[in-house]
């Protein structure tokens, strides 16, 4: 099982999980969910035709995006698979803003409830929905919070001033589908994602709500920290700003306070779980995190990739091609060769799919790109991000027009086509915290060149299913090129990697087994039976 749960002796060594003895501020018996449970028992047996989803624990997935609509990263691609996944298992729905392009895509939605406002977060009504595969979907309705132009958190101006209430509505509204807001269903557990969902456990406790909740941190770095005067506006009393609560460095922070409140917390790997309990890597919450860790309550569960990243059946690519069958694989980068503008030839392709910022070294590829130019190869690249880093990547471009293209943005097409097509992916994060690219890379036979931090480390093999570096600096990742150069002219090891790395399916089944287990332990001494996946 991918799942590592994180606990420390005194002395700051990982050890085996020990069942905590104290209580903390987010322990309940949660006597009102078990009789709610034996309720619904009762009304089961009564009626057998609904007995299924009447005896299922009902999860809520609180997600500030999800694939299916908006997405800016992999936190998006998550949302629209992993609730998918733990439905056969559970009652899940999902609660998302209704940006505008939520509301394109859900044509069809009915008004189950009104919530009220609090302090100055503003009210809203409550609209579900069902996706063309019956997930049903929550929609908060507030054209003044959601329906805008740009991405989810800001337009081209940077990120929307009011931020912390639209957030807080995110979060209050989680909060409030545990309590009743709607009169049909009732969350049994809330299961909240990154910063903007994170205050939904602290709302809980300052009502006293006996819900459990599981936060996910998809990456620390982001923390959504507003000033102190913000406390009143959303409603957050002034004896939870203390450090035992959310106060950060004398502001306001969302994650931390739901990683001091929630049930259980959790990171999308198992070496980025144990990574941000050191201070290199845990954002100024390290300490919190360790003391999380030692009561058993921070656990790594892998992200997986949903079944489309399949090159046998993928209908963006060019060819559709299978392990061993190479010839389709080159005609999957003659394709990319053709749409970048590319010179023909037989050497190494190399691919960055990525959004282009610091933490992704974009600046270190930029640098080995040199080196693969003067071995004969050439570099296609995808993402949008920092001025500095598309700007050098177009001069690249156009200092090597018949061996770099460069494409600023993103398309779903061309980054199907380009894992198909390349022979290595170029990934040297400074961290990362799971990442995607090089799961959808091995599949399609392209084997990733990695700083080894993160999901990287738990994901690609080193010599196996692709390249690792110890360090993410020009020298060490420019070493794992040259391994991968090396490597490119011996067909027979170059075939049997790709072998190896298109064999690994990533899929969600694990995940979502580990997140049930997870789900139990947040109801306390592994909670009720029925709620243990069938």
């Amino acid at each position: 099982m991918s799942m590592a749960t994180i606990v420390t002796d005194e002395a700051g060594h990982l050890g085996p999980v020990a069942r905590r003895e104290t209580p903390g501020p987010d322990d309940a018996v949660l006597c009102d969910h078990r009789e709610a449970g034996a309720e619904r028992r009762s009304k089961a047996r009564a009626n057998p035709a609904e007995a299924r989803t009447t005896l299922q624990p009902r999860i809520l997935y609180a997600t500030p995006e999800m694939s299916d609509f908006v997405k800016t990263g992999g936190l998006g691609e998550v949302a629209g698979a992993l609730p998918r996944a733990l439905r056969r298992h559970y009652d899940v729905r999902v609660l998302i803003p209704g940006y505008r392009q939520v509301l394109a895509a859900l044509t069809d939605i009915t008004v189950v409830g009104r919530l009220e406002g609090f302090a100055h977060v503003p009210p809203c009504d409550l609209g579900l929905a069902e996706t063309a595969d019956g997930l049903r979907v929550y929609v908060l309705l507030s054209a003044e919070l959601y329906e805008r132009d740009g991405t989810p958190y800001g337009d081209a101006n940077g990120d929307f001033a009011d931020n912390d209430l639209r957030f807080a509505r995110l979060s209050l509204a989680a909060a409030e589908l545990a309590q009743g807001a709607d009169p049909a269903w009732s969350a049994d557990l809330l299961h909240l994602n990154d910063w903007q969902a994170a205050l939904a456990p602290a709302y809980l406790a300052w009502r006293a709500a006996r819900v459990p909740s599981v936060l996910t941190i998809h990456n620390l770095a982001y923390q959504g920290l507003f000033p102190r005067d913000n406390l009143a506006r959303l409603g957050v009393p002034d004896t939870a700003f203390q450090m035992n609560g959310v106060e950060f460095y004398g502001q306001l922070s969302f994650l931390k306070a739901g990683i001091y409140y929630a049930s259980q917390v959790t990171t999308v790997s198992q070496t980025y779980a144990q990574e941000i309990l050191t201070p290199e890597m845990g954002c100024g919450l390290d300490g919190l995190l360790r003391t999380r860790a030692a009561q058993g309550r921070l656990a790594g569960i892998l992200n997986g990739i949903d079944e489309s990243w399949d090159p046998r059946t993928d209908p963006h690519l060019a060819t559709r091609f299978e392990a061993d069958d190479w010839k389709g694989k080159r005609a999957n980068a003659e394709a990319v060769r053709r749409q970048f503008g590319l010179s023909v030839s037989r050497g190494p392709l190399f691919a960055i799919v990525s959004r282009l910022v610091h933490q992704k070294g974009i600046d270190l590829s930029l640098q080995a790109a040199e080196a693969i130019l003067a071995e004969g190869g050439q570099l296609v690249a995808i993402g949008q991000g920092e001025s500095r880093f598309e700007n050098a990547l177009r001069g690249l471009a156009r200092r090597h027009p018949d061996s770099v293209g460069v494409h600023v943005g993103f398309e779903e097409t061309d980054a199907r086509r380009m894992f198909a097509g390349s022979d290595f992916l170029l990934m040297p994060s400074r961290f990362e915290p799971c990442g995607l690219a090089q799961m959808y890379a091995q599949r399609f036979g392209s084997l990733p060149i990695v700083h080894r931090t993160g999901g990287l480390a738990d994901t690609v093999e080193d010599g196996v299913t692709g390249f690792t570096c110890a360090d993410a600096s020009a020298k060490g990742f420019g070493g794992a090129v040259r391994r991968a150069l090396d490597a490119f002219g011996q067909k027979k090891r170059l075939n049997a990697m790709r072998r190896r790395a298109m064999s690994r399916t990533f899929g969600w089944d694990e995940a979502a087994a580990n997140y049930g287990s997870l789900y139990a332990r947040a109801f306390g001494n592994g909670g009720p039976s029925r709620l243990r996946m069938a």
